[in-house]
This record gives structure tokens, sequence and C-alpha cells, in this order.
């Protein structure tokens, strides 16, 4: 591999360069962000002398060192400081680096990372002679995977990482690029800004909603699932007719529901996979659960599932519940389609999907797994964003 030398790489409006004393100021100034201190393992808190330090010696070692290539990115008229993008780690036996960045605050919006990532791909493929580049972020850092997906990063898969970010998740997204890859300079690339890709990184980008359904003239509030509802989710899972229905463990515990929201619906709001809800009554005490999960192998359709505290059932809280979930989907996500299914036998599950609009398309059989670890004929049923047009609040009912 050839040797690493200090370069100016100029392309698509910015100027990457070697650190200067000079930028301290600024890499100090950029680094309070809370974003950047959220999703990046520097310093916290983050002090002047950190950015000295950082500016003055050690991005200088890692260019005499070999061991890594990191530029400011800078405006490549008016010089300002941007970004700050490069090759974290070299890997000479197998011709491989990663890549990794941060935008400062004031330079969001733009496309500097994308910009500026395509820029350090290029010199890192045709000076380095580099074959493969990396790049890894923690779950939930939509925006980084968006800017590596625009770069021409395929993401992959995950990984537990190495070096998370303090009071972050383990889990990681890892991508790779090829020079084949690499869109030309000023070449939109894929995940444009009207692709599902980012819609999507918009909507999980950011805290998960509160959504908000009515039934007569009481209002619902689906929120985030919190500490204070894990005991109503575990007396809810307990109850003889949930376990009769769905597949929670039994017996069912505390530790549980702590691990549910955890490792389920926090880990798939993170990964942009689903959301998870709470239904609160207008006291916002806990009477529900429902949930939209996006399917792996189609984009475009979400599945439904719920739960109604042994307490709330019979008052229409699910039909109303789902509908709105099932509006935000459409509306919002961009779903074209969303299933429900429940065990042929679950009455009660069925008429609040079919109050919340579905319409049934048969039984499938040997679609679901059971608690035994056998497969069992399912009801599936559908609903079409059309088919929420007119839909009011359901009447009280059966619930599951």
């Amino acid at each position: 591999m050839a040797r690493v030398e200090p370069v100016e790489l100029t392309e698509d409006g910015l100027l990457l360069r070697p650190w200067r004393a000079a930028d301290a100021d600024a890499v100090h100034r950029a680094c309070q962000d809370p974003d950047i201190q959220r999703w990046t393992t520097v310093p916290r808190p983050y002090l002047p002398e950190h950015a000295r330090a950082y500016v003055t010696e050690v991005s200088a070692g890692d260019w005499r060192a070999g061991s890594r290539a990191p530029f400011a990115v800078c405006d490549a008229v008016t010089g300002e400081l941007l970004a700050s993008c490069g090759l974290v780690s070299l890997d000479q036996t197998t011709n491989s680096g990663e890549i990794g960045y941060w935008v400062a605050p004031w330079a969001r919006g733009r496309g500097v990372s994308t910009r500026a990532t395509r820029a350090v791909a290029r010199w890192a493929f045709d000076a380095l002679r580099l074959r493969r580049l990396i790049w890894q972020a923690e779950i939930g850092n939509h925006a980084s995977r968006l800017a590596a997906l625009r770069a021409g990063f395929r993401v992959e898969g995950e990984l537990r990482l190495a070096h998370p970010s303090p009071g972050g998740r383990r889990e990681g997204w890892i991508g790779s690029l090829f020079a084949e890859d690499l869109p030309a300079p000023g070449a939109p690339g894929p995940a444009g800004p009207d692709t599902l890709d980012a819609r999507r990184a918009a909507v999980f980008g950011r805290p998960q909603p509160t959504l908000f359904a009515t039934v007569g003239a009481r209002e619902l509030r689906l929120r985030p699932i919190e500490e204070r509802d894990l005991d109503a989710i575990t007396g809810t899972c307990r109850d003889p007719r949930t376990i009769e229905w769905t597949t929670v463990p039994a017996p069912y515990e505390r530790a549980h529901a702590e691990g549910f929201k955890r490792d389920v619906a926090d880990a798939s709001w993170a990964r942009g996979t689903g959301a998870y809800f709470t239904v609160a009554d207008g006291d916002d005490r806990y009477v529900a659960s429902v949930d939209l999960r996006i399917a792996a192998a189609d984009p475009v359709r979400g599945m439904v599932g719920f739960m109604t505290a042994p307490h709330a059932r019979g008052r229409g809280y699910l039909p109303a519940a789902t509908a709105a979930l099932a509006a935000w989907g459409f509306t919002t996500l961009g779903l074209a389609r969303i299933e429900w299914r429940a065990f042929v036998g679950n009455t009660a599950s069925r008429r609040a999907a079919e109050k919340a609009g579905f319409t049934l398309e048969g039984t499938a059989r040997g679609l679901l797994t059971t608690r035994a670890g056998g497969r069992a004929d399912a009801w599936v049923a559908s609903l079409l964003p059309g088919d929420l047009t007119g839909a009011s609040s359901a009447p009280a009912g059966d619930e599951a």
C-alpha cells in the first residue's frame, strides 16, 4: 500500500486539508453540539484543551504513523470549517480502511458529509490503492446512515460495536464501499431526498412521536413505552386471555417487560424497523399496547399487533388506536399495505381489527409459530390507505 502523506483535496465545493492549530476554536465550538456528543466518542465534557490537542498533536501523529488520515473539511471558497472527515483506521494487510465523520451544526443540511466522504473515498481508492472502505455507526444514527448511503455505501448488516459511545447502544450498522460503487462528484447517487430511505431517516432520526385517537368523547394518546408502564404491561401479559392468544413468556416477569422495552421497542425505533406504543387514557394511564412493524422483505408493507389491559377491554380503545397508528404508517412512513394476523379462534382480536377497517382475506395454514414451537393456522387481514377514508371511532365491543 502507498505511503500515507498529508494532502489537500478539493471536490464538489469542499476543501479537505490536514488540521491546523487555528482550527481549535471551531472544533471546540462544534463539539459542544449534543448530536456530536451523542453519536461519537469525543470526550465529555469537550474542553478547549481537547480541541487544541487534537488539531496540533493527535491528528499530526496519525498522519506520521500512517494509522489514520484525518481531514478538516472546509468551504472551498470561504475556508470556513464545516466538518471532520477521514480514515479513522487503515489496515494494510487487507488494503481496507474505515471512514468516519461529523458535521458542525452550522453546516448541516448541505450534504457536507456525503460530499466529503466521496472525496476521501476517491483519494483512498486512487492514491492509497485501497480495495474497500467500511462505515460503522450506532443503530439510531440515521443521519450518518443516510450520508453513507448517499456516498455509495451498502449497509449490509449489524455488529456489536467495539467502542460504543458513552450511554449509547452496543449494536451498530456496518456498510462497505468499493471503487465501482462510488458516484461521480456532484452526482445525486442513491438515497436521494425523495427516496424511501431519506423519508424513513427523517422519521426515525427523531424521537418517537405521540399520536392521538378518539373514542366518542374520550381522547387516547399513543406515546412511547415508558418505565412507568412496565408493571401494567407485566400484568396484561399475565392475563389468561393474553397468554392464550399470544406467545409472550409464561410465567411473565417484570424483567421480560424491561427486556421488551430495551431490546424490542427501543431497538426497533433505533433501527427504523418499527414503532411500539403505549395507548394511554385521559389520565395518561396504560390501557393497551399497539405496534407497527415494517416487513424486512418488503419496505412498504407493515404489520400491526396489539393487546389490551384486562380492565380496559370492551371500550373500543384498540380499533381507534390501531386506525390512528395505521394512518401514521401510510402518511408518514409511506406504507402501501398493513397486515393483521392472529391465531384462528381469536375472535376478539379479529373484531378489533375489522372495526379498525381491516378486511379479512382468509386463513393461512401453519403461518404462525406457537408457544410450544409448533405451527398454527392464522387469520390474515389487510388495510390499504383508501380503507381509512371515512373511518371513525369504533363502538365499544369485545377486544383482545
